[in-house]
């Protein structure tokens, strides 16, 4: 039943995800209101600032998909139409709509999927929340909205010149019917707690036990005694204002993604709104945060993600902290036309899954420019130290010795101990002899090794590698580090460990350079 999917969560949505199959969703749509909403409400061209995250590349920009899902929304004919009729004429077609337009269409196949009994968390910042709320009451009934959730998340707060902190999160709290299922979470009460929240005074009796008088339930307005010790031990319920800290960069919780969300936040949602063997979803499943959760818990668990960067962190997370899990993954090319296909509708994704392919352990984006570097495989090379493989990869149709020589020459710029290029196409013969001519690695103490290797996807998929020497038998530990704005980069190693550093700054765990 556990499945990740590599790709578009609206194709996948509609493709692989029933009517009513659903017992929970929860989405934290990547979008960076800090990187992203200055540009959006500035900028009503649909032009999207440099700045955005490659991961996220082309997701909110006005352009052919979103006037697309927009004409999808117009064409329903409901009261979520003319709501996003008004937006336009009011925003006019620049990027706020393009969200806007992309998000509906998705949770319009969010509400489809959603058992009757289902409840649905869409997380936010205040910054968008209140367009979101109109749709979701268009989509969801405004009756079924049940809490606007706080997720305090205070932290090194700081004297600002204009406004206040800006230190909360909005989650959208809606239920699928009255039918929907919820089980109140519970904190911890202490003596002091129920003291302090009721300003009265404890009775006790002559037997020695504790009583307070407290308000009755639902249905009955008097007040009556209870013993204090059954009070405590039943929990205090929990408000719509959470306060729950988010993950220290010292925490063992951490992965190092940019937009994780701690496990205490996705632990109460799941434990409220959802049974055990229940079916939770996050179509924008980032780093695995409720997938995790949903394992701890005893869900079962449909995750979704557009960047084949978040497949393999939430693989490498559960092989790590649940090595029991049992899921599938779907989406990554499994055959040739698998791989063109990718390459041909985004060839980052493309160049991410030829560098995983091959075992890089940090992964570069050519949006900051890569000078030729799209990843890296580090291996301990004997006396000589950390050696460094450049991997360059090539997703276009058309093939040339340039590439060869280019590659040749970042090896040499960046005192790389060896080269490979990735091509789509099988090489020319042109380029097959350049590679030749560049010899072999000069100090290694791992026999000869080509400087400069070609391998083509339909290599990678039938398992056909360069002729490398050992290198680590695990990228298990491999951890994003955000450079600058927009790029995203996959690190060993964690935090706290003893690393070593490279010529250009990564930082390697000598713990994943042991060899088979």
């Amino acid at each position: 039943m556990n499945k990740l999917f590599f790709g578009d969560n609206l194709d996948v949505l509609r493709e692989h995800i029933k009517d009513e199959s659903v017992d929970l969703i929860y989405l934290d749509p990547p979008f960076n209101s800090k990187a992203n909403y200055g540009v959006i409400f500035s900028d009503k061209s649909g032009v999207m600032s440099e700045a955005q995250a490659e991961a996220f590349k082309d997701t909110w920009t006005w352009g052919e998909t979103s006037a697309h899902a927009y004409q999808d929304l117009i064409g329903m004919r409901s009261e979520l139409s003319v709501l996003m009729e008004a937006f336009r004429k009011w925003l006019g077609t620049g990027g706020t709509l393009a969200y806007l337009s992309m998000m509906a269409v998705r949770l319009v196949e969010l509400k489809r999927v959603l058992k009757e009994t289902g409840s649905i968390y869409l997380h936010c910042d205040p910054t968008a929340s209140h367009y979101l709320k109109i749709i979701m009451d268009a989509i969801f009934g405004h009756r079924n909205f049940r809490n606007e959730v706080i997720w305090d998340y205070s932290f090194r707060l700081m004297d600002l010149p204009r406004f206040f902190n800006r230190k909360h999160d909005v989650i959208l709290f809606y239920a699928a019917s009255d039918r929907s299922f919820f089980n109140m979470p519970k904190t911890e009460w202490t003596r002091e707690d129920l003291m302090r929240s009721r300003k009265q005074k404890i009775h006790v009796d002559d037997e020695g036990v504790e009583w307070i008088w407290m308000p009755g339930g639902r249905g009955n307005s008097k007040s009556r005694l209870r013993r204090v010790d059954e009070i405590i031990a039943g929990g205090k319920a929990v408000s719509d204002v959470w306060p729950i800290p988010i993950i220290s960069s010292s925490s063992r919780e951490r992965v190092g993604y940019p937009t994780q969300k701690p496990l205490a936040l996705l632990d109460r949602i799941i434990s409220a709104s959802s049974k055990e063997d229940a079916v939770v979803l996050d179509p924008f499943c980032g780093c695995g945060t409720t997938i995790e959760a949903s394992e701890r818990l005893r869900r079962n668990w449909l995750g979704i993600d557009i960047t084949h960067y978040a497949i393999t962190v939430i693989q490498n997370r559960l092989e790590r902290r649940r090595p029991d899990a049992k899921f599938s993954i779907y989406g990554r090319p499994t055959d040739l036309a698998g791989a063109i296909a990718l390459a041909e509708r985004d060839k980052y994704q493309f160049q991410w899954w030829a560098a995983w392919k091959l075992g890089a352990q940090t992964y570069e984006s050519k949006k900051g420019g890569d000078k030729g570097v799209d990843g890296n495989i580090y291996f301990a090379n004997g006396p000589y130290g950390l050696g460094r493989i450049i991997i360059s990869v090539k997703g276009g149709h058309h093939v040339n010795p340039s590439m060869v020589r280019d590659l040749a020459g970042t090896v040499e710029r960046e005192n790389a101990e060896m080269g490979v290029l990735v091509t789509l196409n099988e090489p020319t013969r042109g380029m097959i002899s350049d590679a030749a001519n560049y010899g072999f690695v000069s100090k290694t103490p791992h026999g000869r090794l080509p400087r400069v290797q070609i391998v083509t996807a339909a290599d990678l998929i039938d398992g056909r590698l360069p002729n490398f020497p050992p290198i680590p038998i695990s990228q298990s530990a491999a951890r994003p580090r955000k450079r600058d704005k927009d790029q995203l980069e996959l690190m060993l190693p964690f935090a706290g460990s003893q690393s070593l550093r490279t010529g250009t700054g990564d930082m390697i765990d000598p713990r994943f350079l042991s060899f088979a």
